[in-house]
């Protein structure tokens, strides 16, 4: 099993696991990150992976058409295209 920590949601932790969607967790567990569709159409589940970014696997096409190659080397993800291996702590906006 993994950690999730969602700092937005006073830093919930909450234990998945290992190769979960982040977007799926958040929302089994009330984490908190908002989303519309899940399906990486609409962009809204944008989150930056504050710790642990090394536990994610790689960059889907879709997150593409909405994030830049900044966004990236930020951090960030969209949550229904990440899948998490080890333990990470997300934020949103």
């Amino acid at each position: 099993m993994i950690n999730i920590t969602f700092v937005n949601n006073n830093e919930k932790v909450v234990s998945a696991p290992e190769n979960s969607n982040l977007l799926r967790v958040s929302i089994k567990e009330q984490g908190g990150i908002p989303f519309k569709c899940g399906g990486g159409l609409c962009g809204t589940c944008k989150c930056r992976i504050e710790e642990g970014l090394e536990n994610t696997d790689k960059i889907k096409p879709k997150e593409r058409k909405h994030l830049k190659t900044e966004d990236f080397e930020a951090g960030y993800r969209m949550a229904c295209q990440t899948f998490v291996t080890g333990n990470v702590r997300v934020s949103w906006k």
